[in-house]
């Protein structure tokens, strides 16, 4: 299962991306932030659209589920990394980084 490690490699594998602090997260950005990691490091939010959250939540529910509030409806996505293997994360990764280039 994927763990922070993952997280922070796959992120920055992606091509422009940049971390940084943002309010008590890290942050992963190109043109806009499209992940953040939780300061308890075992989950991170996924900036998607609706379909794309209705995809990843719909397949895996056990690990993923929609940010309980307005950026919840707008598509924001929790993701627990113990609960994806490490090809899940970089899938669900590569979807948001593909959003927000």
């Amino acid at each position: 299962m994927a763990n922070d490690k993952d997280f922070e490699r796959i992120a920055l594998s992606l091509p422009g991306t940049e971390a940084r602090p943002h309010v008590d997260r890290t942050a992963y950005r190109v043109r806009r932030i499209y992940a953040t990691l939780a300061p308890d490091r075992l989950s991170a939010n996924l900036m998607y659209g609706p379909s794309d959250q209705k995809r990843f939540c719909g397949s895996k529910p056990e690990a993923f589920s929609a940010v309980p509030n307005k950026w919840g409806e707008k598509g924001a996505t929790t993701v627990l990394l113990a609960a994806v293997s490490e090809a899940e994360l970089r899938e669900a990764l590569e979807c948001a980084w593909e959003l927000h280039q």
